[in-house]
């Protein structure tokens, strides 16, 4: 048994008052069960029914009453420009999770599609800050980082293989 207040339930909509605020990055707000503490030092157990995916909802409400929101925190980002349909269909088909700006996508650090989407043509910026990737195109959920490595699609080929036409 804890001494600390539970977090059971997630809310959608910020209340009138709120207690603290946890600062996660977007590994850490796909979540089940965890001990976390706020940027004002409260700390609290979360115990949700499954494993949620965390940016669908604004925070935490306690069994104690009190409200914690969630904030994404900053995160090393690569800023990609260029012919953006194009480079986004290379980073879906790569299972990277992306955010999608107005003139620009953006995804996290990762040599390997850097070096893609540079041969691609795009220009790539480091920047910082929160990750907001757009999430699955069959409802709630989240897009799958793609493995560098070896890897088995249950006998599935979906496109990584490049044919050559004679």
């Amino acid at each position: 048994m804890t001494d600390l207040p539970i977090a059971r339930d997630l809310l959608t909509h910020a209340p009138d008052t709120i207690a603290d605020t946890v600062v996660l990055d977007y590994d850490a707000r796909l979540m089940r069960r965890k001990r976390l503490v706020g940027r004002g030092g409260l700390a609290f157990l979360v115990d949700l029914a499954e494993v949620t995916n965390l940016d669908d909802h604004w925070g935490f409400a306690l069994d104690d009453g009190r409200a914690v929101g969630v904030e994404p925190a900053p995160e090393n980002l690569i800023e990609v420009r260029g012919d953006l349909p194009r480079l986004a269909w290379h980073i879906g088909n790569r299972h990277t999770p992306c955010q999608i700006g107005t003139d620009h996508l953006a995804i996290r650090h990762d040599h390997v599609i850097e070096a893609m989407l540079a041969h691609l043509g795009a220009t790539l910026t480091p920047v910082t800050g929160p990750f907001r990737p757009e999430g699955g195109a069959y409802g709630k959920g989240r897009t799958m980082g793609h493995d560098h490595g070896g890897h088995d699609h249950d006998g599935h080929d979906h496109g990584h293989t490049h044919h050559t036409h004679a």
